[in-house]
């Protein structure tokens, strides 16, 4: 079981605890705000293991983000130690028209008065619990979401002002556990083709955008402004990592 009270520290927060829709948004936000996604360890030649421990000791303990697995299954345990019904979700990614495998993601689906979608583990995404019902819409960096079923298959999707809605994800509300998703785990961490295995990736999300590294490509996003610039080094890599995101390592893996 995690130490809840390190948890809520990590993540900055001190408000109420108590199950509900209200609860579960603060928190979510609280989460995207303090912790990123990140893929650094693969790049370290550091196994990413789906423990619950082992998350918690790297994540709260020594301050680092995570992949989609590990972000989500911490917020699902702490979730769980607070209350909340939690159950692990596979979801498969919608990019350029094709569809990734099973489990290829992990969502949460969160049931309070209603079901809700609640995804921490993803970079340019959805910040609030949606119902996934479809009965309610959320918007984030300039896209509006919404969770519904097409063809029997549930799905997120979102939308630019004017633009026709599309499938960000889709996803099964049959609940699965976290030895479910080791495969692909496994997978993003050592197939060549695998974006994770391909370049260094670390995003968080601040109230007014987004702060994304991908490899030495900095981008700061600001409201409706957006500034980039390539890193001259990899010591200014390590700045850029202690400054925007509170990570240090000594080096990388030769």
């Amino acid at each position: 079981m995690i130490n809840t009270g390190r948890c809520l520290e990590r993540i900055g927060y001190d408000g109420p605890a108590e199950p509900g829709i209200e609860t579960l948004r603060a928190l979510q936000l609280a989460f995207l705000y303090a912790i990123p996604f990140e893929n650094l360890d693969i790049h370290l030649g550091t196994r990413i293991t789906l423990s619950s421990d082992a998350i918690f000791e790297k994540i709260v303990q020594r301050g680092r983000g995570g992949v989609c697995f590990e972000l989500n299954i911490l917020f699902s345990d702490l979730l769980k130690t607070l209350g909340f019904r939690v159950h692990l979700l596979s979801a498969r990614i919608v990019r350029s028209g094709s569809t990734g495998p099973e489990f290829d993601h992990m969502v949460l689906r969160i049931s309070l008065d209603h079901d809700y979608l609640v995804d921490v583990g993803n970079g340019h995404f959805c910040r609030e619990p949606l119902r996934i019902d479809g009965s309610a819409t959320a918007a984030a960096e300039g896209y509006v979401y919404r969770a519904g079923v097409s063809d029997g298959t549930f799905a997120l999707y979102r939308s630019l002002p004017g633009k026709a809605w599309v499938p960000r994800l889709l996803f099964s509300t049959t609940p699965r556990l976290q030895a479910d998703f080791e495969p692909m785990n496994v997978y993003h961490q050592t197939a060549a083709e695998s974006d994770f295995k391909r370049r260094r990736l670390i995003t968080i999300a601040t109230k007014g955008g987004r702060v994304s590294l991908i490899d030495r490509h900095l981008v700061l996003f600001d409201g409706s402004r957006k500034r980039s610039r390539e890193l001259e080094s990899e010591d200014e890599y390590r700045a850029c990592l202690k400054q925007y995101f509170s990570i240090e390592f000594p080096k990388w893996k030769e």
